[in-house]
């Protein structure tokens, strides 16, 4: 991590809070090749897959707008203790699941317990952070994620490979527990609240967000990217197992090349973002380099015939999995360009209107209606055409979307009559 980042880590209240984003992120990418196990066990299809991603996000769906309320006035630090307990009841359903239906419901309860620590441990972040200096937190912040999702896809792949589901469930048990108890330990009671209920992140108070341009350009973004990259989240991993007959580790090693650029880069864009200004750009920029590392996915099908075969340690390599592998790595430096800008701009425009919490649901809400309808529509793209036109489609609405917001958001930037930040 740079040496901003390391800064940051030394303040015992970020450093609690980064223990929620450890435990979600491992839990996250761990299940994340699990589920292509899944895929494989209860022999699936591409449709049934995108409802493992749907069940998830309908969950959030429906919890969001009520949780950002309650984060704006209430005592988050309560409820991010409330999502690391639901963690550990996740991990041993995920253990008993038996059939597919069982898997759905069970990442209905992963999309409760996720929502509860992200949209939480963001707000918090945002608003205990220094004046002028939320890029940087939000972006080690994610960073501290980017690097614990790095673990669940490396060792989650090597426990899953090696051991099976009992002990790998087991050992995210513990790192939830560790977290609780940090988070217990070190964070200040009532971290968020700040807010007059009567007064803020109400229905009213989300209708003065959505009269926003720069809200309503960041919210279709977020739309167009949710559905594009859920997809390649969901289904990635799936594809590498089951097409390639990959093993969980070898998923989780083209998993970790994203995960790696993201995590060495994303400390530094943050600040690099609150220094050069122009947050949307980074914004625009990073969402297409993302659609051209969700392009490079299905060529992998088509690696047989140019590249060799590689032996790296006694195991044959798939040419797939170089193809796999680059494309994700060009999907994590997209992040680490794209993240930190967006949601020091979501932070931002609800501090004009002190209700971080409901701008910050206000961007998960639309991150959500696109990750409830984007894996199931792509399985049925793919059920019925094949994994380039599902993945082209995926590809072609994330770069639909970056162009209607750079045109959305150049109409109203700042909030009118309103102190800015550089004010």
């Amino acid at each position: 991590m740079s040496g901003g980042s390391l800064s940051v880590l030394r303040d015992r209240e970020f450093l609690a809070l980064s223990g929620t984003a450890f435990a979600r992120a491992q839990a996250y990418s761990t299940v994340a090749i699990a589920l292509a196990l899944y895929a494989d066990r209860f022999h699936t299809t591409s449709t049934v897959e995108g409802l493992f991603g749907t069940a998830f996000a309908l969950a959030q769906l429906f919890i969001v707008l009520p949780l950002g309320r309650k984060v704006d006035t209430g005592n988050a630090k309560r409820y991010l203790l409330a999502g690391l307990a639901l963690n550990v009841v996740v991990f041993v359903g995920f253990w008993l699941v038996d059939g597919v239906t069982d898997v759905i419901l069970v990442r209905v309860l992963q999309g409760v317990s996720a929502s509860l620590l992200w949209i939480t441990g963001t707000t918090v972040v945002g608003e205990i952070s220094p004046e002028g200096e939320s890029g940087q937190w939000l972006g080690t912040y994610n960073q501290v994620g980017a690097f614990s999702s790095l673990a669940g896809d490396l060792l989650g792949g090597y426990l899953l490979a090696v051991y099976g589901f009992g002990v790998t469930y087991a050992a995210l048990t513990v790192v939830s527990m560790g977290a609780f108890v940090l988070l217990y330990s070190f964070l200040r009671d009532d971290p968020g609240g700040r807010t007059d209920p009567e007064e803020a992140t109400g229905l009213e108070t989300v209708r003065r967000l959505a009269s926003r341009s720069a809200i309503r350009a960041l919210v279709v973004f977020r739309f167009g990217l949710s559905f594009g990259k859920m997809a390649v989240l969901l289904f990635l991993p799936i594809y590498a197992h089951n097409a390639f007959g990959m093993s969980p580790f070898a998923v989780g090693g083209i998993l970790a090349g994203g995960k790696i650029a993201k995590g060495l880069t994303q400390g530094f864009v943050g600040g690099l973002t609150d220094r050069v200004g122009d947050k949307h750009r980074f914004v625009f920029v990073g969402a297409l380099l993302y659609a051209v590392g969700a392009m490079v996915i299905p060529l992998a099908g088509y690696a047989e015939s140019v590249l060799p075969s590689v032996t790296v340690a006694g195991r044959g390599l798939s040419p797939a999995f170089f193809v796999l592998f680059v494309a994700y790595a060009i999907c994590g430096v997209a992040d680490s360009i794209r993240l930190p800008a967006s949601m020091a701009l979501f932070v931002e425009e609800g501090q004009h209107f002190d209700a971080v919490a409901a701008s910050m649901s206000l961007r998960s809400i639309a991150w959500k209606v696109g990750q409830v309808a984007g894996p199931v529509t792509v399985g049925v793209i793919w059920d019925a055409t094949g994994v380039l036109t599902a993945f082209a489609t995926a590809a072609g609405l994330i770069a639909l979307a970056s162009v209607v917001f750079v045109l959305m958001y150049a109409v109203d930037p700042d909030p009118a009559g309103t102190p800015t930040c550089a004010d």
